[in-house]
């Protein structure tokens, strides 16, 4: 494979080998990845155990206001119980009073009325009232006056077979205790009347509930509110949503009041009062989950602590993962750029160490394998040099030993001595062409000198010496260049003059007679960043078999004379200046070579051959 194969090859390598890496870069580093993944774990168990806990909690504080309530109905009714059995004691000492038993006796609903208010004021209660045997009330007392006529029908009401424990009267709830009044024994005796004490259950009396129960009560009745310990605003709208009461344990159930929520129970109070008559226990569940709202805030605040301590240590893990592995990727694509001594990691995990040592020996071997390849391919190319400079050697020395001879002999005239000399200056000239175009082959980029140079000018020298050789001869020449001034560019003019010669000789020598006249056409074109030069002869074409190897050295198939150099050499000069030499087409008459070489800076032109250079050493 020629110089200029293997530099295309390997350039196509390497852009591949960019274009597999910008694709690769596009990954997710792992370390990223480990650390997004724990983040993830830690964030998805922080919100899975925020969910559980507030389900368990919210259920366990459901449970706890249900009981709570419960409680509070059962103290409601322990206290009224207490409440009512003192009623009934102080109620029963009044109904044996022998002055309260004269007093009804008189029948005179004045006679009563007046002395009623003796009995009321010792007695100290919210509510006195005195009825008839009829159970018409006759007098009757609440807080600090005479009851009116309303509360009086309610009394009268609350009297009967079986009396009522609480009396409704307009916006107003009393607690009753009914006593009759016997004259004579309570078994043998005369009812003489009754006697009613009670006590009244407001906001004050709730209040005092609430506060021992830590749970609000309300009275409701037809979806009014008798008394109750919220605020008055809350106690308009519960009014408005009634609740379920039961006699037995009732239910608990949400409702929203306001802006606030509260589980709440219903009694149901009405077998034992004068009207419809509800009792109902709230309790606030936003209150109440201040303290879940705070275990949620403790949970968020671990889950955002185990997320940074977490995050952190895997950085840190990750780091003693993956930075021996991306020094060993490192390492791998140092080779592949061709640095064999990049020094691999020796650190890491157990797994690291074993790919690192892994690489290492892969490493060697493909170095030790590169090295006897180079040397197996050096040998090669020695052969076929050998091979076929050999013959032209050979055939130029024995030209200079026969002539040689035939100076010697002495018998010579002038005429047949001087050609006799020009054939041995015509062997001495190409054994020093074939031996500089070895020595150019062989010949790296850094020695070529660059100038500014009109390459029409070095054209025209280089077919000025195709003219010249004995291959060009009954051959003609054309060449087409419409603006000589403008063809400037910073080569090495010397080298620039060898590849036109090359290619313009080696179209010289792929010519056969087949009748026509042999013809080359050399043109030149001119762009902005580019010099195109092309060369057309009218010979048989290259032939099928080595156009896939017509710029490696020493291929020569179908001419009858050179070394195979002259293609290769053009082809390495023209890579040498930016550009290169490629078979435009090949067919019988027409056959069509062109070279390209860049007309920039000489910086460019510098950097392609040092490109060249690398590729070559690679």
């Amino acid at each position: 494979m020629s110089h200029d194969a293997k530099a295309a090859e390997n350039k196509s390598a390497h852009s591949g080998s960019m274009t597999f890496q910008r694709r690769e870069n596009r990954g997710i580093r792992t370390r990223v990845l480990l650390i997004a993944a724990m983040a993830a774990i830690i964030a998805i168990t922080t919100f899975a155990s925020l969910l559980t806990i507030r389900h368990r909690l919210e259920s366990v504080l459901t449970a706890n206001v249900s009981s709570d309530l419960m409680r509070s109905i059962a103290t409601f009714e322990s206290m009224q119980a207490q409440r009512m059995t003192a009623l009934d004691r102080e109620n029963a000492l009044l109904a044996d009073l022998p002055s309260l038993k004269a007093l009804m006796t008189t029948s005179d609903d004045r006679t009563i009325e007046d002395g009623a208010v003796e009995f009321w004021k010792v007695g100290g209660n919210d509510l006195f009232a005195l009825a008839n045997r009829d159970g018409r009330i006759v007098a009757a007392y609440a807080g600090n006056s005479s009851a009116g006529s309303t509360l009086r029908a309610d009394l009268s009401s609350a009297l009967g077979p079986s009396p009522r424990t609480y009396v409704i009267s307009g916006d107003n709830l009393f607690a009753t205790s009914v006593r009759p009044l016997f004259f004579g024994s309570e078994t043998n005796g005369t009812i003489l009347g009754y006697v009613i004490s009670g006590f009244a259950i407001d906001r004050m009396a709730i209040g005092q509930l609430s506060n021992a129960t830590s749970v609000d009560a309300t009275f409701v009745t037809r979806n009014r509110t008798l008394a109750g310990s919220l605020a008055p605003s809350l106690e308009s709208s519960l009014a408005a949503h009634p609740i379920p009461a039961s006699n037995e344990r009732p239910d608990a159930v949400t409702v929203k009041l306001g802006n606030e929520r509260f589980l709440a129970v219903g009694r149901d109070l009405s077998a034992r009062a004068s009207g419809p008559l509800e009792l109902i226990e709230l309790k606030s569940l936003d209150a109440e989950e201040q303290s879940i709202r705070e275990i949620d805030r403790l949970v968020l605040i671990a889950g955002l602590l185990a997320l940074v301590i977490g995050a952190g240590l895997m950085a840190v893990l990750s780091s003693a993962v993956t930075h021996p592995l991306e020094q060993l990727a490192t390492g791998v694509r140092a080779f592949a750029a061709g640095d064999s001594a990049h020094i691999l990691p020796y650190r890491g995990t157990m797994e690291v160490r074993e790919l690192s040592t892994a690489f290492a020996g892969m490493r060697q071997e493909i170095l030790t394998t590169q090295q006897a390849l180079l040397e197996s391919e050096r040998l090669a190319t020695i052969g076929r040099m050998a091979s076929s400079v050999s013959h032209d050697l050979r055939h130029y020395l024995a030209a200079v030993y026969a002539n040689s001879e035939f100076l010697a002999s002495g018998h010579l005239t002038d005429e047949e001595r001087t050609e006799i000399l020009t054939e041995i200056r015509t062997a001495v000239d190409g054994t020093t062409e074939l031996l500089e175009s070895l020595l150019i082959f062989s010949r790296s980029g850094p020695g070529i000198r660059r100038s500014h140079q009109l390459v029409a000018t070095l054209v025209d020298r280089a077919v000025g010496m195709v003219r010249a050789h004995p291959d060009a001869a009954n051959i003609e020449f054309s060449v087409r260049n419409q603006n000589p001034a403008e063809t400037s560019a910073v080569v090495d003019g010397k080298q620039i003059e060898r590849a036109i010669y090359n290619l313009v000789l080696n179209a010289c020598q792929t010519i056969h007679s087949n009748g026509e006249p042999a013809r080359v056409a050399v043109s030149l074109d001119l762009r902005p960043a580019e010099i195109i030069l092309g060369v057309l002869d009218n010979g048989d074409g290259v032939p099928e078999s080595i156009r896939s190897t017509l710029f490696e050295p020493f291929v020569s198939e179908g001419k009858q004379k050179g070394s195979g150099l002259g293609l290769t050499l053009a082809q390495c000069i023209a890579a040498e200046h930016g550009g290169n030499v490629i078979l435009v087409s090949s067919r019988p008459g027409e056959t069509i070579f062109r070279m390209s070489i860049a007309r920039g800076l000489a910086e460019q032109a510098a950097q392609a051959a040092e490109e060249r250079t690398r590729v070559k050493t690679a």
